[in-house]
């Protein structure tokens, strides 16, 4: 039912909608309608010529909001939200979507909570009641509440059985000394086992509240309609106070090289990982010549240190390149699987890779390239509801504004091969990263 979102890249490729990069999907030609209701909340609409609708609902919340000793607390709620309304009893919610041909499903990161329900559009204004029922109204019954518990913990003993999200953590308690993004989404198991019903239920309150969510819903419906559907639930709704949420200063980048090894034995081959601290969405503008460079340098076979390395020298197995942001920090990161033996010579030859970008331009044709690819995913990336709904509500309540999404490749088109080189002068000094080396 749920996913863990782990941010990755914030580039010019359309991921899947694991909502990994919704930042990076590309964006629409049409401006959708935006709409306040009277209690707070943001309605973002449009009508499409594809037969089904999508709501989605973002709440401005995820585990960077949450202090230590409730770590998790906003991915399990986002399960507890799935058992039930004061009107809805356990099940209910599903099989009412399952009975319609729909689906249903959510997920949480450091930044945010997600929901959203794919439906027939004759069946929206029977169903997006009930969607807005159990994320707005979730009961958290006590009973449930200790069965999901043990559901949670296992979930978090899985992810430590995996060598990918171990690794994942062990950068992020790296690179991030101060702030929240160093913790894991789905929290420890010490504070899962200890957290009450009535934390979740007093956090359920704080957060969940109008003021903090968007709810964006895409598909082939009048938008009056699909916004009168909404209106409608919450008539005579009061105005619900704005939760005061945490602020958080970026990191400054590294000033040395900060080395960090580590020993798993479940792996066959060595993992590297060379990151810097960058801009995040608080400064999108500041991502953007970042995010073309991590697509020149190893995105596809004819990257600069893909070449380099893989084809050519062959002493990696697989590396790839990423320019991850989320709202207060980014991190341009790059990872290589490779032979332990050749560690030092690849992280040497990474350093040279920085150092030459540091003296000399990135060629018209490796631009042009990456104009190339953000004009198809401008023309092909966006078609389904689900896919147009997940841009607005993402933008609108994470970024802050709808407006780069809506002009995304021509904000891309105008970065400038100095502009990238600037960005790779002020973040990426190839003297000063955080590297993390997993032998096996």
């Amino acid at each position: 039912m749920t996913a863990i979102v782990v941010p990755r890249r914030l580039d010019v490729a359309a991921p899947d909608h694991a909502l990994h990069d919704l930042a990076a999907i590309a964006p629409v030609s049409n401006a959708p309608t935006q709409h306040i209701l009277a209690n707070g909340i943001k309605v973002i609409a449009e009508q499409v010529p594809v037969d089904a609708v999508n709501l989605s609902i973002w709440v401005d919340v995820g585990s960077a909001m949450e202090t230590d000793d409730i770590n998790g607390m906003a991915h399990f709620l986002e399960h507890m939200v799935f058992k039930g309304s004061d009107r809805l009893s356990l099940g209910e919610f599903e099989s009412a979507i399952e009975s319609h041909g729909g689906n249903t499903n959510a997920a949480t990161s450091q930044d945010y909570t997600h929901f959203y329900i794919n439906v027939a559009p004759k069946d929206f204004a029977k169903l997006a009641p009930l969607q807005l029922d159990i994320v707005l109204k979730a009961s958290i019954p006590d009973e449930e509440f200790q069965r999901e518990r043990h559901v949670v913990l296992e979930e978090i003993r899985r992810s430590e059985d995996n060598p990918d999200r171990r690794i994942y953590r062990h950068i992020s308690e790296m690179v991030y000394e101060q702030l929240p993004y160093r913790r894991a989404v789905l929290g420890p198991v010490d504070v899962i086992e200890n957290v009450t019903s009535e934390q979740m239920r007093s956090f359920h309150r704080q957060w969940y509240a109008p003021q903090n969510m968007t709810i964006a819903v895409v598909g082939n419906l009048p938008v009056s309609e699909m916004i009168g559907v909404i209106a409608n639930y919450f008539e005579g709704d009061a105005i619900a106070e704005k939760p005061q949420a945490h602020t958080f200063q970026p990191e400054k980048p590294f000033t040395k090289i900060v080395r960090r090894e580590v020993v798993d034995n479940s792996l066959k081959q060595a993992r590297l990982s060379m990151t810097w601290r960058v801009a995040g969405l608080n400064d999108l503008a500041e991502t953007y010549p970042l995010s073309i460079l991590a697509n020149i340098l190893g995105s596809g076979r004819t990257s600069r240190i893909v070449q380099d390395l893989r084809e050519n020298r062959r002493i990696v197995d697989r590396i790839s390149v990423s320019n991850s942001a989320m709202r207060w920090q980014g991190t341009f990161q790059v990872f290589a699987k490779l032979n332990v033996d050749d560690v030092a010579i690849v992280e040497q030859a990474i350093r040279e890779h920085i150092q030459q970008l540091h003296e000399t331009l990135v060629t018209d044709e490796e631009l042009a390239k990456i104009r190339t690819q953000v004009t198809n995913r401008f023309i092909f990336g966006n078609e389904s509801p689900k896919e147009r709904a997940g841009i607005y509500g993402y933008y609108d309540r994470i970024v802050g504004s709808l407006e780069p999404a809506l002009n995304y490749p021509d904000l891309i088109r105008a970065i400038t091969k100095e502009d990238i080189q600037a960005a790779v002068r002020k973040y990426l000094n190839p003297d000063a990263y955080g590297i993390l080396i997993v032998k096996p």
